[in-house]
């Protein structure tokens, strides 16, 4: 049995450690940069892109997916014990001084505490105990006492939910982990890629999403303001609602929490105006709406056609072309105007450098092509969050936030008096201390001392 309780004693003191939790606090900020660094939720494509052949050590040590990692969960677990028993083993001790104080004292221990001093006073113990009694009752303390007959002992404390500020903040701290390790558990996060009239379920969701209108808002000189998707909720097959969801400004329902994420445009198929001219003939303007891969016919039996399209044309490695983005900032065109089989011109289109091209045939190019507009359609993406531990987090916010008012602007102040018969004079000892506010306290006991003098 003994063995036992060793054992136990010898965990709980562990536990209870202040070096554990240092430890530990400073492994979940390590982690939490490893996470940071580290790109977490992508595919083992991208990781061996990136990485090559350490993304499978990566991958194994679940640096991945850092915060689903059992090892992350196991160092929340063990946070959230030290702090469990941290809390536990400091708190019966306050509970018990709070509920059942203990009201004898010596005047001797009260004389070597700070804040003390004493008085005598003329007539019975009564009379002097209904002074103390109005004097302190004036200013709000609640009042415990012990009468004997040879001595009365008196306790009188206010704000004694002060003392218990640290243990609501641990409290707010456990719930946080709980509501973290919730999260990390059963939330979820899934991206939603729509085109306009198109839907998309929301995963676990029991709802549908469908896009109305993603619509790009500009301030006055031309600068991006906002991007707003316009989506009608379905659910069992019929349109429950419509809402708009900006950046910041999220759809929530049922749990779910529907955020703009991102944007862009379908490059597989748009539709490109082009203005065919002949340099020989002003006059001489053909205007085609053609997509990637088709043909359209000029006159004299010409044809034009669109072999490639880029939205951000670029010159990469081994001088072959490819788009640098997904953004339309340099959009080109290679197209070719034929006629039988000759190639009559041949070369790339810009549409923000109209009179830039190249490979042309012949000296003089029998015709020019100008890429003046390109007609993609615009996707909208939404990220579907499913955050469980979101409440949680938000109740132990309230709960940090009220611990911290207690414990530094709220604390317990308490004063304890030893009244007795010396002499036939009533001789009163007086000690009080606090945890916080030290001057202020001593002013206040100064001035009831002051207070039960004059009453003399």
């Amino acid at each position: 049995m003994s063995d036992r309780s060793g054992r136990l004693s010898r965990i709980v003191k562990f536990l209870s450690s202040v070096r554990l939790a240092i430890v530990l606090i400073i492994l979940l900020i390590l982690a939490s940069v490893v996470g940071t660094l580290i790109p977490q939720g992508w595919t083992p494509p991208e990781y061996a892109a990136r990485f090559g052949r350490m993304s499978g050590v990566l991958m194994r040590l679940q640096l991945t997916g850092v915060y689903h990692s059992l090892w992350f969960l196991a160092l929340l677990l063990l946070l959230a014990a030290n702090i469990t028993v941290c809390t536990l083993s400091r708190l019966s001790a306050k509970w018990t001084k709070a509920v059942k104080p203990d009201l004898d004292i010596e005047p001797s221990a009260l004389l070597a505490w700070k804040t003390s001093g004493s008085m005598k006073k003329p007539g019975p113990v009564s009379d002097s105990l209904a002074a103390v009694r109005r004097e302190l009752g004036r200013r709000r303390y609640r009042q415990r006492e012990s009468v004997r007959p040879d001595r009365s002992f008196v306790l009188a404390r206010k704000r004694i939910l002060g003392n218990f500020g640290s243990d609501l903040v641990h409290l707010g701290l456990l719930v946080i982990l709980a509501g973290g390790i919730l999260s990390a558990r059963a939330g979820s996060r899934e991206y939603l890629k729509l085109e306009e009239g198109r839907s998309a379920s929301v995963p676990a969701a029991g709802f549908d999403v469908r896009l109305e209108r993603f619509q790009t808002e500009l301030y006055p000189q031309g600068g991006i303001k906002a991007w707003t998707s316009r989506v009608t909720v379905v659910e069992e097959g019929r349109d429950a609602f419509i809402r708009e969801i900006k950046v910041n400004h999220p759809l929530s329902h049922r749990g779910f929490r529907l955020y703009q994420s991102g944007y862009g445009w379908n490059w597989d198929q748009p539709a490109l105006e082009l203005w065919v001219k002949k340099p020989s003939d002003p006059a001489f303007l053909e205007k085609r709406l053609i997509r990637p891969g088709e043909k359209a016919a000029l006159p004299d039996g010409c044809e034009l056609r669109v072999e490639r399209f880029v939205p951000d044309f670029i010159i990469g490695r081994d001088r072959q072309v490819e788009s640098r983005s997904d953004e339309p900032r340099n959009p080109a065109a290679l197209v070719q105007v034929r006629k039988g089989a000759d190639t009559l011109f041949s070369g790339w289109a810009f549409a923000r450098y109209p009179d830039f091209g190249g490979g042309h045939s012949g000296p003089e190019p029998v015709f020019s092509v100008e890429l003046k507009d390109i007609q993609a359609p615009q996707y909208t993406i939404l990220e579907a969050s499913r955050d469980p531990g979101a409440q949680l987090i938000w109740l132990a916010s309230l709960f940090i936030c009220a611990g911290l008012f207690l414990a530094f602007y709220w604390p317990a102040r308490e004063i304890r008096l030893v009244l007795e018969v010396r002499n036939g004079k009533t001789e009163i000892t007086a000690g009080g201390t606090t945890a916080k506010s030290r001057e202020s306290f001593d002013l206040e006991f100064q001035e009831i001392l002051s207070s039960l003098r004059k009453n003399a």
